[in-house]
């Protein structure tokens, strides 16, 4: 068994941002299609990421700058919103940037490494971890890690399906 990601399923993905954006109070959200995307870089990583998002552990992320260039994506910005898919690439979630901070890896805190809810939620572990996936991700195609490279840190917060949206996000559709 391979652990490649499935495609993103992106008709899927609209139908959910559909959803949200029917229930949505105020008005629709400020972009017509957000960014379909996953966590990670392979199926299993993506599926256990996804998992520490819909329990409530996970509400930050990292990426580096140079990935949203070499995808040609715009970086993310808050209130922005995106889909995070599951390894198969089915959506799993409508998430919505809270908080973006553009740093090198290194100047990651204590709070950033819990919120990011990966292993055992150290800054330690958070910097060992993202250092081999940045690292491996940038050799996959022909490029070097270099400590000077910048770091997208960014929060959010899940806002649909209701079932796993935060508990603020379940308030204001209640009334």
């Amino acid at each position: 068994m391979t652990d490649e990601p499935g495609a993103l399923r992106r008709e899927e993905a609209a139908a959910l941002w559909a959803a949200y954006t029917a229930q949505r109070p105020g008005g629709g959200p400020p972009e017509d299609e957000p960014p379909v995307e996953r966590f990670g870089d392979g199926r299993a990583l993506a599926d256990e990421l996804i998992g520490l998002v819909l329990t409530g552990t996970k509400r930050a992320t990292a990426g580096l700058v140079a990935d949203f260039a070499h995808d040609g994506e715009p970086l993310p910005r808050i209130g922005g919103h995106w889909v995070a898919c599951d390894g198969d690439g089915r959506p799993r979630a409508v998430l919505r940037s809270t908080e973006l901070r553009v740093g090198r890896l290194d100047s990651v805190d204590d709070a950033f490494a819990w919120d990011e809810g990966e292993g055992d939620r150290t800054r330690e572990s958070w910097l060992a971890g993202h250092l081999r996936y940045f690292t491996r991700t940038l050799a996959a195609r022909g490029e070097r890690w270099d400590d000077g490279l910048e770091v997208v840190f960014e929060r959010f917060r899940v806002v649909w399906p209701p079932e796993v949206a935060d508990r603020a996000d379940r308030a204001d559709r209640a009334g």
